[in-house]
């Protein structure tokens, strides 16, 4: 049976990406699903298309639209770094010459040699980072085909999900090689973690990019939604967060007297964007998922280069089984009874929907 699994997933390899979006995507708007099943009963089919219809009116074509004005910024700002219009050097030497002599004199004795070196290092690295940009939008462009079929793939399946997600579950929990009581207790916390990465971090997430791209286009900044993006990105790990963006931007302002702008982006990041996951995770997840901030900073990052986007998901999940796993080992081996024999467990790093 393993050797049949195994080889199932090397056939569908080249869609796993898509097929797991589909299953999160499932997950996530089951209960729109079963709203709109209220309204029409017994029209499944009926229910699942207008739920899709939905996800892809309200997500998936606004996501493609700013994933396309990413591409372009992103890809006209390596084109200016390339004909010089963005000196980058420039901009760190308006910087290095705005600060006190102490610190321009602690920072060109600090392991770097000289601030020149260091300078030279960070624009080779941004330029590089543009260059990487740059390329991955023309694989994105000349693999356009291959996109096309797998978010086909995505949406096909999810209508399926949709349709049928109330009986595959408990089909694929009685499947599993477990006690019944810890399979269950590992799919449960499978769906709860899943739901709170989509709802408390990612929604949270592109809320503060969206944030941070206005204030940066209120400030004259060029290519906001670019800045915007990486400040999404940055928002998914935590003990980083959005400052990591947004404080050196207004480090740039005021060292080249740009005064009401870093005012501006400065208290935007600490009032607005900084909030804002204050007010909203509470407001979509009602309880956190019991991951330590460190967990989750180092599964996302890993997540992120073992599967590139998915990562962002992934990563989480895989941490949270993890500590389920071990936490149920650790009843079994001292005699805890929850879990073993079915009775219900309480959980409460269980994420609400």
């Amino acid at each position: 049976m393993t050797a049949i699994s195994v080889g199932l997933v090397l056939v569908v390899s080249s869609f796993l990406g898509a097929l797991l979006w589909s299953a999160l995507a499932a997950i996530l708007f089951q209960p729109l699903y079963q709203r709109l099943l209220g309204y029409w009963p017994g029209r499944r089919n009926r229910a699942a298309l207008v739920a899709l219809l939905i996800i892809t009116v309200a997500i998936v074509l606004p996501s493609l639209i700013v994933s396309s004005m990413v591409v372009d910024q992103a890809a006209g700002v390596y084109t200016q770094i390339r004909s010089g219009q963005i000196n980058i050097a420039s901009y760190f030497e308006k910087i290095h010459d705005a600060l006190p002599i102490r610190l321009q004199q602690m920072l060109d004795s600090a392991g770097f040699g000289s601030f020149e070196r260091a300078k030279t290092q960070v624009v080779e690295a941004v330029s590089n980072s543009a260059s990487l940009l740059a390329g991955r939008a023309l694989s994105i462009g000349a693999n356009a085909a291959a996109f096309l079929l797998a978010f086909g793939v995505g949406l096909y399946v999810t209508f399926f999900l949709l349709r049928d997600g109330e009986r595959l579950g408990p089909a694929i929990v009685r499947g599993l090689p477990l006690e019944q009581s810890v399979a269950t207790r590992i799919a449960d916390q499978f769906v709860s973690v899943a739901r709170a990465t989509i709802k408390g971090s990612v929604v949270v997430a592109l809320v503060q990019g969206a944030l941070g791209a206005a204030t940066f286009w209120i400030v004259g900044l060029p290519a906001a939604l670019l800045w915007g993006v990486l400040m999404a990105i940055a928002a998914l790990l935590p003990a980083i967060g959005p400052t990591i963006i947004w404080a050196p931007v207004a480090v740039y302002l005021l060292a080249t007297s740009a005064y009401w702008q870093a005012g501006v982006v400065v208290a935007s990041g600490m009032l607005v964007i900084g909030l804002a996951d204050n007010i909203l995770r509470p407001m979509l997840v009602g309880r956190d998922t019991g991951i330590p901030d460190w967990l989750v900073l180092v599964t996302t990052l890993g997540g992120v280069e073992l599967v590139g986007l998915s990562g962002i998901v992934v990563g989480p999940i895989a941490g949270a089984l993890f500590i389920t796993g071990w936490s149920i080992l650790t009843e079994k081996r001292l005699g805890d009874p929850a879990g073993t024999d079915g009775a219900p467990i309480r959980d409460d790093a269980r994420a609400r929907s």
